[in-house]
């Protein structure tokens, strides 16, 4: 096959020795099945986006942390450069994620390295050595789907627990490997504790999951994990091992408004204090 040209680097400098085939190509990235060695792996060779995809990838973007101030004022202002900044950016978040979640026990791709746009990871195959089918593709019982279910609520409430979010989790984006799902995708990878849109996006998430597992084990479509695990989270209770029940209850107690007031007022006085503490200390009282 005709070699690509993101993947023509990686072959002269002996990072990879073959590329055997193309697996797929979507809009962000082509991935391609390569050998290193003897072994095989895959080769995802991101593309160039234009602007109207980085206004897309806004929401998942906030609360990310930037190199430096000069790159945050360029991507803010949507220069050449920094439309160039975001685009690494945006590659550079899922190499960080998926060397992040490998070591929060998170079953994704093992990554093996970053090289000029192009990530090395793990081929993630069946139980007879062929690229693993998404999950939408694989027909279950109720009882695989209740398991399959329970795993990878587990594996969110893993990412979770290291602060972040898929944020485009579904039934495309999970791959049915010989030892059980893997979670792929993660570019857009969302900060849970900076994003406005966080819990919108763990909900989506849990939903997309639930009401594809949900045609095979239909109790399952009456379940609310998201927001279970989203509560713990904000309590900093959540742990790895949490052992979640799929109900949740929303406090449905009105506020006492005179407490909410008297809170402000102190708030407000206490920064009063605070700017008049600042004002002596700079004026060498």
């Amino acid at each position: 096959m005709k070699i690509p040209e993101g993947l023509q680097p990686l072959l002269d400098d002996g990072i990879i020795d073959e590329v055997t085939r193309q697996l797929k190509s979507g809009k962000e990235a082509s991935v391609f099945v390569v050998r290193s060695g003897s072994e095989v792996r895959c080769a995802k060779v991101y593309k160039n986006m234009a602007q109207r995809s980085f206004q897309q990838r806004a929401q998942y973007q906030e609360g990310r942390k930037v190199r430096g101030s000069r790159q945050a004022r360029a991507m803010a202002k949507s220069t050449r450069y920094g439309r160039k900044e975001q685009e690494e950016a945006w590659k550079n978040t899922e190499v960080d994620a998926l060397y992040q979640l490998v070591s929060a026990g998170v079953r994704v791709p093992q990554p093996f390295g970053y090289f000029d746009g192009v990530l090395i990871m793990e081929l993630v195959t069946d139980s007879e050595g062929r690229a693993a089918p998404r999950l939408g593709e694989v027909e279950f019982t109720e009882t695989e789907a209740r398991d399959v279910h329970q795993f990878l609520i587990n594996q969110v409430v893993r990412m979770l627990c290291v602060g972040l979010i898929h944020g485009d989790l579904s039934e495309f984006n999970v791959l049915i490997g010989a030892a059980g799902p893997v979670i792929i995708d993660l570019p857009q990878a969302v900060n849970a504790a900076g994003n406005n849109n966080a819990l919108a996006m763990l909900q989506r998430d849990v939903k997309n999951i639930t009401d594809t597992l949900g045609r095979f084990a239909p109790e399952l479509l009456t379940t609310d994990y998201a927001n279970e695990m989203w509560a713990l989270f904000g309590l900093g209770e959540l742990k790895a091992d949490s052992k979640l029940t799929g109900i949740f209850v929303s406090d449905q107690s009105v506020p006492d408004l005179g407490e909410v007031v008297l809170a402000i007022e102190d708030a407000r006085e206490e920064a009063i204090r605070r700017q008049q503490r600042l004002d002596e200390v700079a004026s060498g009282d």
